[in-house]
């Protein structure tokens, strides 16, 4: 998206002796450019340690609650100032993913919940359900959309319900597929951000899809 700024307008009351000049509209906007990119480095951190590359449940941790939780928060204002709707509710949906996975990650290994031991795993499968609720309902909503979003969505529903299946029991194998697929939406999110950085640079706008439903 190329930002352009228009020239100020002016026009004559029929009562006024000279001419109303407006202000200059303001130049269009990409969330995407900082909302894309930590979204793909926080998703590289789950892969890791989903996939047991990194032995680790915790060392995505940093980089989701800072860089990722953050990056999506600014992402989600600077859209919604700029009244796109559309993209403010997915960038708020990913916000509120990474920043409940970093706070369940750190409130279950500090105890800061009171949650019993025998608990956790409920509970970790609880919010695993939970988003996966909520993000089919967006995959399914957002059809009219270039078919590349709700397929990038329907990746994240997939690996969900592999993380689920693998919570609820104990199999490293679907957890492990879950990682894997969460490398393949980090592929389709390096993707976006490209196209988004081509145009946003001068070049011409890169295919996205057909919407799924016109």
């Amino acid at each position: 998206m190329t930002a352009t700024v228009d020239a100020p307008a002016t026009y004559t009351h029929p009562t006024d002796s000279g001419p109303v000049t407006h202000p200059a509209a303001l130049p269009d906007g990409n969330p995407g450019l900082i909302g894309l990119p930590l979204t793909i480095v926080g998703a590289m951190g789950l892969g890791f340690t989903n996939t047991g590359i990194v032995d680790s449940a915790s060392a995505a941790i940093p980089i989701v609650m800072s860089a990722t939780s953050i990056g999506l928060l600014l992402a989600t204002i600077w859209a919604a100032t700029l009244r796109q709707n559309i993209n403010a509710a997915l960038y708020s949906v990913f916000f509120g993913f990474y920043g409940s996975y970093a706070i369940l990650s750190l409130g279950l290994t500090n105890d800061w919940f009171g949650i019993a031991p025998d608990q956790v795993t409920a509970t970790s499968a609880m919010w695993t359900g939970s988003w996966l609720v909520t993000i089919t309902i967006l995959t399914v909503l957002v059809v009219r959309l270039p078919w590349s979003f709700p397929f990038l969505l329907a990746i994240v529903d997939v690996a969900l319900v592999c993380l689920l299946i693998g919570t609820l029991t104990a199999s490293t194998v679907a957890t492990q597929i879950g990682g894997w697929l969460v490398f393949l939406f980090v592929a389709v999110a390096i993707y976006l951000y490209v196209a988004a950085m081509w145009e946003e640079t001068g070049g011409s706008a890169l295919p996205m899809g057909r919407p799924l439903i016109s």
